[in-house]
């Protein structure tokens, strides 16, 4: 049982926190039972896999309060997961493109969406957060393990593209005409270079007299359930 914060292993899931370690090590982190059944699942290797003393959960145990000690949960964990990254899914269509997303909540909240709903994979352009960071992976509830999220530009995208802007587009049903969506940061949305690049612009009508605006996760779930209406089986 593993009982000392010098642990090489313990060690490494501190460094896993920073962005660049994760790259240079292909390594990320989960934490909680429901997402390593999900690595498990999508037959994602896992370097170890760490649970609290007593838990009577399979790995290698570590004493309760130091294992705390290492979890980004403000209410702990009984167990933590290293894992190597899995080769991204191929961009097909249906895919969603992210631009400047740098909220990792979102991206991954984008992540689950787009799999839940339209079975499409995220590719994630300049400025977006890490798809593998610890809020990123939890907010995907699994599907980043499922179907791996790219990092790659809007030209390497399937077409016809279709944009998402905040005001002047066409009607909703612009969407079913996509094989990629496109979506930018909630204040200042996409890019007028990305816009322009895209098939065509379509804004998501509001409620009169309601919020003026909607979070990129929700708007992206909209436009995946959406463009899943030009299936014959959507």
């Amino acid at each position: 049982m593993i009982a000392s914060p010098q642990n090489e292993k313990l060690k490494l899931v501190r460094k896993l926190r920073d962005r660049k370690h994760r790259e240079r090590e292909g390594l990320f982190v989960s934490e909680g039972e429901d997402l390593l059944a999900a690595g498990l699942t999508a037959g994602v290797k896992a370097r170890f896999v760490l649970v609290a003393e007593g838990s009577g959960l399979a790995g290698e145990e570590v004493e309760r309060e130091l294992l705390d000690t290492v979890s980004e949960l403000g209410s702990g964990t009984r167990t933590i997961a290293v894992w190597e990254r899995p080769a991204p899914a191929p961009l097909e269509a249906p895919c969603v493109y992210l631009h400047s997303v740098a909220d990792p909540g979102n991206v991954g909240a984008v992540v689950r969406s787009a799999d839940a709903v339209l079975g499409a994979t995220v590719a994630l352009g300049p400025e977006c957060a890490d798809a593998f960071s610890h809020k990123a992976v939890r907010a995907s509830m699994g599907s980043l393990f499922a179907r791996p999220p790219v990092a790659a530009g809007l030209q390497l995208t399937p077409g016809p593209r279709v944009a998402l802007v905040a005001h002047g587009g066409e009607g909703a049903e612009g969407l079913e005409t996509a094989a990629t969506i496109c979506l930018g940061s909630e204040r200042e949305g996409l890019p007028a270079e990305i816009v322009a690049e895209c098939d065509l612009a379509v804004t998501i009508p509001l409620h009169p007299g309601g919020a003026e605006s909607l979070n990129v996760a929700a708007a992206a779930a909209i436009a995946c359930d959406r463009m899943r209406r030009r299936s014959p089986d959507g």
